[in-house]
């Protein structure tokens, strides 16, 4: 395959780099905002999916269905927070019951069929792979306008309460913040989000399957990561700015495999550089830190001779 194939298919690459980035955007309210390791989010990521699809081959609209998959996302996010909230379950543990649970439940939900396709030829579908342009016009749009809310929902006195709930909980409950219930918001919010990405994401390929959520939050936290790492260039950054940093890093993410995939690489192999990325862009800061470190040190001891 010459170069002009993998030129070809990049409108398809960013639509599902951006897709996966408004997931990553969810992971960035409970991993960044709040603090908190929830790992509920493959799961929802395919409930999210399964809503979808069921909701479209059973003749109701597209919209409908993200509309559905979104509510069905908050409430997998809400039963994490009652794990978390009301039973003292610790965060990572609540994340992975629900991820449990939510195997069985998305199995429910696609009538016990493992894949349910819903091919562009028979519905009408938001996005999908055979109209790359389209799909990509549909999803800068709605991903531009999820930043636009999120800006806009943080910098309410609710938003505030949850940012600072995630900085310093005790001090937030001090100042009469119901924690609690912060975390619990962030929470639905967060695996809302994540269940709209998972929709778009099988109506793109043109079928919802039980396990399309496994991996998911790698795949948001390497988004989350890469952002992180590239948005440093910039020193005096706002908060929207780092969001559309955070949907950049989804894109860069699958621009690196869609070219590990053009490299004709073996396709088994692509958790192992799924890791190697994340693992890449996560030793960055450090790295850079220590080298900053080690000048300073070699600077200080230069001055004393």
């Amino acid at each position: 395959m010459g170069i002009e194939t993998l030129i070809i298919g990049m409108p398809g690459t960013f639509a599902q780099g951006i897709i996966y980035g408004i997931m990553a955007l969810g992971v960035f309210i409970t991993f960044k905002v709040l603090n908190f390791a929830d790992l509920s989010v493959d799961g929802s990521f395919a409930t999210g999916g399964a809503v979808a699809a069921i909701t479209i081959i059973s003749g109701k609209s597209w919209i409908y269905a993200m509309v559905l998959a979104f509510i069905a996302g908050a409430a997998a996010g809400l039963i994490t927070a009652v794990l978390h909230t009301v039973f003292g379950i610790p965060d990572i543990l609540s994340g992975i019951l629900t991820q449990l649970a939510l195997y069985s439940i998305n199995l429910r939900i696609a009538l016990n069929q493992p894949n349910t396709p819903i091919s562009v030829d028979k519905y009408n579908l938001a996005v999908s792979l055979r109209y790359k342009g389209y799909s990509l016009t549909m999803v800068v749009i709605m991903v531009l306008l999820i930043i636009a809310l999120m800006y806009w929902f943080f910098g309410t006195e609710v938003g505030s309460a949850l940012r600072a709930t995630g900085t310093n909980p005790a001090m937030s409950k001090a100042q009469g913040i119901n924690v609690n219930l912060m975390k619990s918001l962030g929470l639905v919010l967060s695996n809302a989000l994540v269940a709209f990405a998972g929709a778009l994401s099988a109506q793109f390929n043109g079928n919802a399957d039980v396990n399309m959520g496994r991996g998911a939050i790698v795949i948001g936290l390497a988004a989350i990561i890469i952002g992180e790492v590239i948005s440093n260039i910039f020193k005096n950054r706002n908060f929207a700015v780092t969001l559309i940093f955070v949907v950049c890093g989804g894109i860069l993410y699958y621009i690196f495999m869609a070219i590990v995939l053009w490299l004709k690489m073996p396709a088994n192999d692509m958790k192992l550089f799924t890791a190697i990325i994340v693992a890449l862009f996560l030793a960055v800061p450090y790295l850079k830190n220590q080298a900053n470190s080690s000048f300073r040190k070699a600077a200080k001891e230069g001055g004393k001779k």
